[in-house]
């Protein structure tokens, strides 16, 4: 678990504006509440906030009255220095204190009221960005045996429903051209899961690990239904999708099959740390599974993946800086987990199989970038170096297939995945030579591993640019042929041609060259510094955010908006050492990078400090807090969505989920060193009585990555202490987790809620209708 939207180890997963994504890690229930409640000024009533959006200001004069949390002196006094905070109790692990409850329903019912005035704006806004989804839609099917497997969305539903279809001829190979027929004479479809249905009575809804077993007869599925990332396994039988066995309760998301009957999961510590790798046999109780292994170093977590040959589990143990290997083999469970590379500290090894081999990724202080190696299965320390350490690649990832090995590389900031062909199994496994790579166009892209079949040479990958909607295909790795399986369908009109895609690049104030993704609509801007922009930034946990599409954004293109992701340090994209100095006592750097990318956009001509917005999420948001107050004269709006913001507090207490883990990742501020510094740029520490912009806040109430009260508390605290009279809006969600809503088009009304916000704050709203500025 982390406050990044990706961690190390997970399916890709990442959040940028209006781009939605899930993460399996879990936190303490707990349920929805409702309060009513009296607000100030106007008599409305409000039961909770996950009903329709309020026009708290339509019987009124005008917005009520921005709330005030009351104080109540917290005193934090360390190495002779004394902190004070008057917002301290708005931290309620059991989110049930009626005055906590009270002042969150306040702040969102201020929110709904001076965003009552634009409400038929947002509400057009989201039919636009709705109308260019095409509702009813499958996605790329992938075969696995006999069937082929895809999701399937519905007309005017939030949710997938779960399929499958047979193989006309499964004695035929898989070749790029294959195709799922459909037609009246095509095998019928079988729908496995319907999550739709099984959402009816919840508010939040969320599937994940929908794992078929061997014999492609049972699946089991993880269910969180509060948001906090806390799931309940249930197996299936995949043709009538009736229940086997007794669900397992209070799990992560991490689940595999270990043969037909048996299942690996992981469960967490107090502290919401996956610690604990069991083994379930179906048709007996959780209470006597076997535990496989217990990570007790708190600042260690633990992690499950299946190799593409399907042969071998592997558990890993992680930190921000060590991370080392267990296998399991698949046909001899009950021999449990036997080490594969050890716990080095400084050493990250990342798994896999083929052969007669484990494929083995190890990144170190010296080889910083990573090399692969192989080892033989019967002697894991005996390594073959196959792709050694180079300074300006790194490995990103590797998959590996019967015949071939695929690298996902990353140079000079940019992607590229490059295809290696192996030996003959029984064949001596050498360095390896005249790898090929897969040509794309765009200049900046994005690019990720897809579930592909071990046995076939056909690699396939998703592929979208800041232009370009995302796309599957399948690369034949013998022929360098790639066929496209599906593209995501952009209605109303689109046409990627009137779109410019471009990469700059910003001088920090060390003189490090700080690359940028950019993209607008050329017939809608001027660049003649006239133009709205909106800047996003990340810079943390190693996590690339790379330059992709997403639908909604196009509402603000087409608005005449730029669009400009700024790669900053604590981010992965320049490799190993970007993310080594932008973290710890180097942490600074993250912020610098985003203002120098700011001011080069001004200097430049993209746009002006009354233009500039700015937008991060979750460790993002901290970048949000932190350049707000240290410059808070540079931008016009921000939105800080799940923000961690009450560094210093936080990374004090070793009780709150994720903090002993990161301690590698901020520092330990037990030590005066790391106190002082992490207190120079905590956001709620360094709220001043100045002039800030238009600023957005969100948090969700069951949030086990940023507890909901450290965005409450900011907000608190630039309502007590800013001096202007800009907007300053809390929206918390309270009955959602770190990534909000979980219907696909419950999140589309968040982006043009978004939208609205940043349009308002550039007075952009027009007076009439939705036309476009």
């Amino acid at each position: 678990m982390a406050r990044n939207p990706l961690r190390t180890g997970a399916s890709a997963i990442l959040y940028q504006p209006g781009v939605f994504f899930y993460l399996s890690r879990t936190k303490s229930p707990a349920p929805p509440l409702t309060l009513p409640l009296t607000l100030p000024r106007c008599s409305h009533t409000v039961s909770s906030y996950s009903t329709a959006r309020m026009s708290a200001g339509a019987n009124c004069s005008g917005p009520i009255a921005p709330p005030v949390a009351k104080k109540v002196e917290h005193r934090m006094e360390m190495f002779g220095d004394a902190r004070i905070d008057n917002y301290y109790w708005l931290r309620d692990d059991s989110r049930s204190n009626p005055d906590v409850l009270s002042h969150l329903h306040q702040e969102n019912a201020y929110t709904d009221s001076v965003m009552a005035g634009t409400k038929q704006f947002e509400d057009d806004l989201f039919a636009e960005i709705r109308g260019r989804i095409k509702e009813d839609d499958i996605s790329a099917p992938i075969r696995r045996g006999p069937y082929y497997y895809y999701e399937r969305n519905l007309e005017g539903k939030e949710y997938v429903q779960h399929c499958r279809r047979l193989v006309p001829d499964t004695d035929a190979p898989p070749s790029v051209y294959d195709k799922m027929p459909t037609g009246p004479e095509a095998p019928p479809e079988q729908v496995i899961l319907d999550e739709n249905i099984k959402a009816q009575n919840h508010s939040f809804y969320h599937v994940t690990a929908f794992q078929v077993n061997p014999s492609n007869k049972l699946v089991a599925y993880a269910e969180d239904t509060k948001g906090d990332e806390i799931y309940t396994v249930y197996v299936i039988d995949a043709e009538t999708g009736a229940a086997v066995g007794k669900p397992l309760a209070n799990v992560t998301s991490y689940v595999e099959w270990a043969g037909d009957d048996i299942l690996v999961y992981i469960t967490m510590d107090e502290i919401l740390r996956p610690d604990k790798v069991w083994l379930h046999k179906l048709g007996t109780e959780q209470s006597d599974d076997v535990c496989l292994y217990h990570e007790k170093d708190d600042m260690f977590s633990l992690d499950l993946e299946v190799s593409e040959s399907k042969k071998f589990l592997f558990v890993a143990s992680e930190s921000k800086n060590t991370t080392f290997a267990f296998y399991l083999d698949v046909s001899k469970p009950e021999d449990g987990l036997r080490v594969l590379t050890p716990r080095i500290y400084g050493v990250d090894t990342r798994v896999s199989h083929r052969g007669n081999h484990f494929f083995i990724r190890r990144r170190s202080d010296l080889f910083y970038n990573s090399e692969l190696l192989a080892s033989p299965l019967a002697d894991a320390s005996n390594t073959t170096v196959l792709i050694p350490h180079r300074e300006s690649v790194k490995i990103k990832d590797m998959q590996l297939f019967a015949d071939h090995l695929v690298l996902f590389e990353r140079e000079n900031g940019s992607l590229k995945v490059t295809v290696y062909r192996l030996p003959a199994l029984g064949e001596p496994l050498t360095q390896l030579q005249g790898g090929r790579s897969v040509d794309f166009v765009d200049p900046v892209f994005s690019v990720d591993r897809s579930e592909s079949q071990f046995s076939s040479n056909i690699l396939r990958f998703s592929y979208s640019s800041m232009r370009t909607p995302p796309s599957v295909y399948d690369h034949d790795m013998d022929t360098g042929i790639s066929v496209v399986k599906k593209i995501e369908t952009v209605l109303g009109g689109f046409d990627e041609s009137n779109y410019v895609s471009e990469r700059k690049w910003a001088t920090a104030p060390d003189g490090t060259q700080i690359p940028m993704s950019i993209v607008y609509r050329k017939n809608m801007v001027k660049l003649d510094a006239s133009d709205p922009l909106l800047l996003y930034g990340y810079g943390s946990y190693e996590m690339c955010i790379d330059p992709s599409f997403k639908g909604s954004r196009l509402s603000l293109l087409d608005r005449g908006f730029i669009y400009v992701i700024a790669h900053i340090r604590g981010g992965g994209e320049m490799g190993r050492p970007w993310y080594e100095n932008g973290k710890l006592l180097k942490k600074k750097n993250t912020f610098t990078d985003f203002i120098a990318c700011a001011e080069y956009l001004i200097e430049k001509g993209y746009c002006t400090k009354e233009k500039l917005c700015i937008n991060g999420r979750s460790a993002g948001g901290l970048l949000m807090g932190a350049v707000l107050n240290m410059r808070p004269d540079l931008f016009r709006a921000a939105v800080a969505g799940v923000p961690f913001v009450d560094v210093l507090t936080t990374m004090l207490d070793p009780s709150i989920p994720l903090t002993t883990s990161e301690w590698e990742e901020w520092g330990d501020p037990r030590t005066e060193e790391y106190y002082y510094y992490m207190k120079s740029y905590s956001p709620v520490d360094n709220v001043r009585a100045e002039n800030y912009p238009h600023i957005l806040v969100t948090a969700g109430l069951n949030d086990p990555r940023v507890l909901y009260s450290e965005p409450a508390k900011f907000v608190a605290k630039l309502r007590d202490l800013k001096k202007d009279d800009n907007m300053l809006l809390f929206k918390c969600e309270m009955g959602a987790g770190h990534f909000s809503k979980s219907g696909r088009f419950e999140r589309l009304q968040e982006d043009a809620f978004t939208f609205a916000f940043l349009l308002k704050a550039l007075n952009m709203i027009p007076n009439h209708g939705s036309a476009k500025i």
